[in-house]
């Protein structure tokens, strides 16, 4: 079994809900659709206020190269289109759409009976650039969390000789199970997304990438997959950030993807199993991005699992469907311990890229006490780049921009396995980011200067 060899950590799984069956969430009478909610360009509004629209019809549209288009997932009235809070709490623009009773009844029935547009012999004869364009009239995002829009990876540069379609199906992160569940109760959907993929990038083959510790979604693909001669299941070592991209083409294909340069200059396109799933959604019964299977998980909650979420639906009703939060709840993490950030607003909407709901008790939420670095290198030892983590966050604690960027903060992953490691509780990752961002900040002013 292969994985990556540089770094890398193993923490408590958790897995809670990895044997949950994937519950239907009731669709709700009133979303809130974010215009912003993939990497990109925001989409822009083609419904206004007033306007009556149907479940799955584009209400927003793609305004760039790299941009996605939104759609709704209930039938209804836009209401208005105004200014809400994300999750963070930052004021964003949304479209907001409320239904009615006749709608709702209506809404649920059709999603209930789901309509093939197209048999599988159609997909077979489907052409790249009709592959492309359903991924980019679907408003496909990268369903893994880094929600960048999927036709723009799927049509690689032309000087880019593309080998292999990596698909991840590691999910390493802690507690989240939802990229198994769909796994074992989705397989042969998946799989012929995935070959929709292959073709769309045009790589020889195929090869879906899945930790040892979900034996039974090897079993399960690996069936689904034998009608596919492009298309094989390599099972990885548990280890984490199994799933981080250069990491994975690094197990799988033994190839390293340069510092600055993207998966397909290693010839690579890397793409998620939920997001393999959606396109064939997509292709197959011309259902867009309208929901996602996300967990919402947590020691403290009574009812933890693998929920089909409608995208703009009120997270806090989403924690609510697992039980709600307790008196001493203490945090409400957005994707993984390890990646994930804190939510502060929970009557934000759900979006695309939120594939995980932690909720943690006030005991575990508490940092511990930061205490002096006593030079022992762990956190060198496990960062999955090479880096010396301990410099780069130093830099970073003291806005020396430049030093940051000379040794590598842009390369970090903010995988947090520094952090993790650290007997010294020091917050490594948080400088990191704080020098990525002031690079990052650096660079824009150089370029409008320019």
């Amino acid at each position: 079994m292969g994985t990556f060899k540089k770094g890398g950590i193993h923490p408590p799984q958790n897995k809670l809900t990895a044997g949950s069956p994937i519950v239907t969430l009731a669709l709700p009478r009133r979303v809130e659709l974010l215009l912003s909610q993939h990497i990109g360009a925001p989409a822009t509004p083609i419904v206004g206020k007033g306007d009556i629209v149907v479940r799955g019809q584009e209400v927003a549209k793609s305004s760039g190269f790299v941009s996605a288009s939104v759609h709704t997932p209930i039938s209804g009235i836009v209401k208005k289109i105004d200014t809400v809070r994300n999750v963070a709490g930052q004021p964003v623009t949304a479209i907001i759409i409320e239904a009615d009773e006749e709608n709702h009844l209506a809404d649920e029935e059709r999603r209930t009976n789901k309509t093939r547009v197209r048999s599988d012999e159609e997909l077979e004869r489907l052409t790249v650039e009709e592959i492309r364009a359903i991924a980019r009239s679907s408003g496909l995002v990268g369903l893994g969390g880094a929600t960048f829009p999927a036709s723009v990876k799927l049509a690689p540069p032309k000087e880019s000789k593309i080998d292999f379609l990596i698909v991840n199906g590691a999910e390493c992160e802690p507690y989240l199970t939802c990229d198994h569940a769909l796994m074992r109760e989705s397989g042969d959907e998946i799989v012929k997304g995935v070959e929709l993929m292959r073709r769309a990038c045009d790589a020889p083959e195929a090869i879906i990438g899945i930790e040892e510790n979900k034996p039974d979604a090897i079993e399960i693909l690996a069936k689904a997959s034998e009608p596919y001669a492009a298309i094989r299941i390599e099972p990885l070592k548990a280890k984490y950030p199994q799933g981080g991209e250069k990491q994975l083409v690094k197990a799988i294909t033994g190839r390293e993807i340069k510092s600055g340069c993207l998966p397909a200059s290693a010839g690579t396109v890397v793409h998620n199993v939920a997001t393999a799933y959606a396109l064939y959604n997509a292709a197959a019964y011309g259902v867009p991005v309208i929901e996602r299977v996300v967990t919402v998980t947590g020691k403290d909650l009574s009812r933890p699992g693998n929920f089909l979420a409608p995208i703009g639906m009120r997270l806090g009703a989403l924690i609510d469907y697992a039980g709600g939060l307790r008196e001493d709840s203490g945090k409400v993490i957005l994707g993984g311990p390890m990646m994930g950030r804190a939510a502060i607003n929970l009557d934000a909407p759900m979006v695309k890229g939120i594939s995980g709901v932690l909720v943690m008790a006030e005991d575990d939420s508490h940092r511990r006490k930061e205490e002096p670095c006593i030079r022992c290198a762990k956190c060198v030892d496990v960062c999955p780049m090479g880096l010396e983590p301990y410099l780069i966050s130093t830099y970073g604690r003291l806005r020396l921009v430049d030093e940051a960027q000379q040794n590598g903060a842009r390369d970090c992953i903010e995988c947090g396995c520094c952090s993790y490691i650290c007997p010294a509780s020091r917050p490594l990752l948080d400088y990191i980011r704080l020098g990525k961002k002031l690079i990052a900040d650096k660079i824009q002013r150089e370029k409008i200067n320019k």
